[in-house]
């Protein structure tokens, strides 16, 4: 506590603090978890894991419920009866995916970081996401059609860099 600083005054400048940056992924209610999501659409891309060394490899195909404009999940509330094998976040999943992306706000906040500038809890407009380039918008294809043994064709860098502009 800082000199004259009384314990009163401290929990206000806590209660002025946003939720993300004085709770546990597991202490947020539904509405601060789900709201933690930047909209990037980066984890519903297809990623392809070397078996013998455990490295990850992202491609730009979106999974079919990705809305590739929007960046959002077409059926978020039933998406698992159309897409069984999609992984549902939690706070315990957080800390066992190895593959979310650094901008994910979700592992932001696990790492003990902030959200970034345009993340729209922060600029609170959830156009920022893709005005900064983050986000999947006009990068991606369904993987309807798409033969698995493909999926190579298809390797991207980008939902593992930030650039300078997102960064600002």
């Amino acid at each position: 506590m800082r000199h004259g600083q009384t314990m009163v005054q401290q929990d206000e400048q806590r209660e002025d603090l946003p939720f993300w940056k004085t709770k546990t992924l597991g202490g947020m209610t539904d509405t601060e978890w789900e709201s933690l999501c930047d909209g990037c659409g980066l984890c519903c891309l297809n990623k392809l894991e070397d078996w013998d060394t455990g490295e990850i490899a992202w491609t730009s195909i979106g999974c079919q419920l990705l809305d590739g404009e929007s960046c959002r999940c077409k059926d978020y509330e039933n998406r698992q009866a159309t897409v069984p094998d999609c992984i549902r976040l939690t706070a315990q999943s957080v800390n066992e995916i190895s593959w979310l992306p650094p901008t994910c706000g979700y592992r932001l906040v696990r790492d003990g970081f902030d959200l970034y500038w345009w993340h729209p809890l922060v600029s609170g407009d959830p156009e920022t996401v893709h005005q900064a380039g983050i986000s999947a918008r006009g990068r991606t294809v369904s993987e309807e059609g798409i033969d698995i043994e493909d999926y190579e064709d298809y390797l991207v860098t980008w939902p593992l860099e930030v650039g300078g502009q997102a960064q600002r």
